[in-house]
């Protein structure tokens, strides 16, 4: 007698989720896909390209009104298909020319399962001057709730906590009250006047610092970083700053690998 063995069926609930083996495919070839940070509120993490499209989708919808431009490069309000070919590209440029000295650790930001907006810090000579530059955006139906804070503390906390970093830079349109709003509160110190013309037009910023020292000075929340010891070789480093759980803030974080 012949036939064909059937394996059983698969419970549900056993069943790996697609995009979950997908990440952990990734995360062998590319650690950074392993990365994981929580807040309070908020999942970050780097985003694939499935989740890039939904990012974009949300940025495509509104993150400023139209009188505004809060960036440097004006790539909010380019139209289709401009928009969405350029956002793709700039992502996987990123990507593909990494370097342990030159960055743009891009995290995309998650409340309930869904994208809200991205937070970045970018470094260039990083194992030299270890410091770092943040950006972020968050989709316009998202601000005012605090989650710009919560974002750029929890990659702060990467940056200070888990890579060793030194210092902390960020800019802003000296009218982006929102942004400053989030520095001056999470304790940055204002390091001076520059300028930016994204539009054409020239228009004054507001430069703002934070030193290791800052950030260690007051209680921050508490922060989870998943899988950051095998990213170390892509930042150039061969182990953790801080011996795991010690890292010296007052309430945070908490790094597991």
């Amino acid at each position: 007698m012949t036939g064909v063995y059937r394996r059983p069926p698969m419970d549900a609930a056993d069943a790996p989720d697609p995009a979950t083996a997908a990440r952990a495919r990734l995360a062998e070839a590319w650690p950074l896909f392993g990365l994981v940070v929580r807040t309070e509120r908020l999942v970050m993490r780097v985003a694939t390209d499935d989740e890039l499209v939904a990012l974009m989708a949300v940025a495509r919808a509104g993150i400023h009104g139209p009188e505004a431009m809060p960036f440097a490069v004006p790539w909010s309000t380019i139209p289709s298909p401009d928009f969405e070919r350029n956002y793709l590209r700039y992502h996987w440029g990123g990507r593909s020319s990494w370097s342990p000295e030159d960055w743009e650790l891009a995290l995309s930001v998650w409340l309930d399962g869904s994208p809200i907006g991205m937070q970045s810090a970018g470094a260039r000579r990083f194992l030299t001057m270890r410091t770092v530059l943040t950006g972020s955006w968050l989709g316009a139906a998202y601000q005012g709730h605090g989650y710009g804070k919560e974002m750029r503390s929890a990659i702060l906390s990467v940056c200070f906590d888990g890579l060793g970093t030194l210092v902390a830079e960020t800019e802003a349109m000296v009218d982006n009250a929102r942004s400053a709003g989030v520095s001056r509160a999470l304790g940055y110190e204002e390091n001076g006047l520059g300028a930016l013309a994204p539009l054409g037009v020239r228009r004054e910023t507001q430069r703002y610092r934070m030193t290791v020292d800052g950030w260690r000075s007051r209680p921050r929340p508490p922060v989870t970083i998943e899988g950051l010891e095998a990213c170390l070789p892509l930042f150039g480093l061969d182990d953790p700053p801080f011996p795991e759980g010690s890292a010296p803030t007052s309430e945070g974080p908490t790094t597991a690998s």
